[in-house]
This record gives C-alpha cells, sequence and structure tokens, in this order.
C-alpha cells in the first residue's frame, strides 16, 4: 500500500489496518517531517503514534518502550537509531503563550514531531502533513485522511 497521496482516506477501524498505515509511514519518515493530528478523543491518534514508534524501533532493533499519550507532560521524546521523534500533546494547553515555552519549531530540523490538538498553532510551518483521524458510520468506522 503506497502511504497516501494529498486528500487520501485511509480505513483505519481496525488495529491491523492502523498498524499497517503506521508500518507504511514509518518506512517513509524522513528527518524534519512534521505531522498534525486531528481528531476527537479515543478516535486513535495516540494508538497510531505508539505503532509508528514501535515499529521504528523494531526496523532499527531497538527494545520496544511503551508509548504514551503525552497528555500530562506535553511531550515525549524518543531516540530511535538516526532519527529524533517529539511526540507532543497540546491538549491542555490554553493559549499560543504556552506554546512559546515549547520550542515547537526552533532548532527541530533533526527531530520528526508528531502534534496531537495542534489547533492552537497560530504560526504554522510551510511543510506540514495534517492526519485527520476521524469517525464514521455512527462510531462503527475510522478513518484517517490525509492532507500535506
Amino acid at each position: 500500500m503506497p502511504i497516501a497521496t494529498k486528500g487520501s482516506k485511509i480505513n483505519i477501524s481496525s488495529k491491523k489496518k492502523l498498524k499497517e498505515f503506521a508500518h507504511n509511514l514509518s518506512i517513509e519518515l524522513k528527518q524534519g517531517d512534521i505531522f498534525f493530528l486531528f481528531g476527537e478523543t479515543g478516535v486513535g491518534k495516540t494508538t497510531f503514534v505508539k505503532y509508528l514508534i514501535n515499529n521504528l524501533q523494531h526496523i532499527a532493533k531497538n527494545e520496544l518502550t511503551e508509548v504514551t499519550s503525552p497528555t500530562f507532560n506535553i511531550m515525549n521524546e524518543y531516540n530511535i537509531g538516526d532519527l529524533f521523534i517529539k511526540h507532543y500533546d497540546l491538549y491542555r494547553l490554553k493559549s499560543d503563550n504556552e506554546l512559546h515555552e515549547l520550542n515547537l519549531f526552533d532548532a527541530n530540523d533533526n527531530a520528526i514531531l508528531l502534534i496531537e490538538w495542534p489547533h492552537i498553532i497560530k504560526k504554522k510551518p510551510d511543510l506540514v502533513t495534517k492526519l485527520y483521524f476521524e469517525y464514521d458510520n455512527n462510531y462503527k468506522d475510522r478513518f484517517i485522511n490525509i492532507f500535506n
């Protein structure tokens, strides 16, 4: 399965499909990639990040670590081979001023950024891949819509 193209809609209704999408994306990642993850609570954003990071750890022959939501500490960092990943959860932030303290986009050219709840970000970088996680069919199905 190719990763996706602009405007792609990927079915992630099962864990297998979500793992497959995360696997396919993980082999295409490069330093400097930035992903905004949009979607309701419980739709699969953090689970996607877990599958993505664990697949990268598997490829690098690293021990698989527990990947949890950084809701309370705002950011989790992962060093995997040559990749440095920062996983942010901005859910608890209330203003753009709080973002300045995080230095989200400063000196992160070598990092891959995965940012949940990016709605609060006013000044966005030029190159961002937006992943919109959504429910469909009365919450029976889930999809990711991809926009570059």
